[in-house]
């Protein structure tokens, strides 16, 4: 804290500048904190208290029963057949949106009569809810009857495929990769509107080809922003539900029952709190798990 010194009469006078007074704000920030703390943690508390009672909405009241609840879950087959699931829909996700959202993101920086339009229409599905998604692939596309692609098929000579019914977790794959494609185009093509066109001249004055360019100049530029992607995306597809619970309701049988869809059937289908809050408190774990490793990627990528 800066201090003014004068001096008056022989006498040494202190005083404190007006501008460096030190404000205390924990009285500001205390009640944003107690909310914060009543709002997650509270109910995480509750969760994991519900996870060793046996707790069945049909056969109240709760008792504890240990780790039970924890013993059947992990005994389970139809949890580890979610987990696979939830795999392949992130994996199959993540592959989609990098590929296609880069190849987008690579068209759209070229300069094109109705760039800014062609923009907007690449970006618009993001913007599009789940269950509204869901819809449109399920009645109006991906429909064996009256769906466009069955049209399609059926112009060129093909059986049309009943997507829900042959090959549930692709067609889930495809509506959420239709989704989460423009969010990456969108990161990709901030990082391609950064890259040094001075880099690109040079190397193409250089000799390099345009595959060239791409690899060893576009691609490693769009490192940081691909870890990016990778990271937000894979949190957010962890907790996908409301496309598989439109469209196929995990099944047929547990063919896209993903590690949410499952604590939903067991805590509003079977009505087992017990249950379901172990299955709950087993994904928060996983999913912390998978975002401390992917945060310490990112940020190792981010300091090169």
């Amino acid at each position: 804290m800066s201090e003014a010194i004068t001096k008056t009469g022989g006498l040494r006078v202190t005083g404190r500048s007006r501008g460096s007074r030190q404000v205390n704000t924990l009285p500001l920030l205390l009640p944003a904190v107690a909310l914060l703390l009543l709002w997650s943690v509270l109910p995480l508390l509750r969760t994991l208290f519900y996870s060793f009672e046996h707790y069945n909405l049909m056969s109240p009241p709760a008792v504890l029963n240990g780790g039970l609840n924890y013993r059947y879950l992990f005994t389970d087959v139809s949890t580890w057949v979610a987990i696979e699931n939830s795999v392949i829909l992130v994996v199959g996700v993540l592959f989609a949106s990098i590929v296609f959202g880069t190849l987008i993101a690579l068209l759209l920086n070229n300069d094109f009569p109705g760039r800014n339009v062609a923009r907007l229409m690449a970006i618009a599905p993001f913007f599009v809810m789940s269950p509204v998604a869901a819809l449109i692939w399920k009645n109006l596309l991906l429909d064996p009857v009256s769906g466009l692609f069955g049209w399609l098929m059926m112009l060129v000579g093909l059986r049309p495929i009943a997507w829900f019914s042959t090959d549930p977790m692709t067609a889930v794959i495809i509506i959420y990769s239709w989704r989460w494609i423009p969010f990456a185009t969108l990161i990709l093509l901030t990082a391609l509107q950064s890259l040094d066109t001075d880099q690109l001249e040079a190397a193409r004055m250089d000799g390099a080809h345009g595959f060239a360019r791409l690899r060893y100049i576009v691609l490693p530029h769009l490192g940081r922003p691909i870890a990016i992607v990778i990271m937000l995306e894979s949190i957010f597809l962890l907790s996908a539900f409301a496309v598989i619970y439109t469209t196929t309701n995990g099944g047929p049988g547990d063919a896209t029952t993903t590690l949410t869809y499952l604590i939903f059937i067991k805590a509003l289908n079977d009505f087992s709190i017990g249950s379901a809050s172990a299955a709950g408190v087993f994904a928060i774990v996983l999913a912390n798990i998978l975002a401390f490793f992917l945060i310490r990627a990112v940020s190792k990528n981010l300091q090169r």
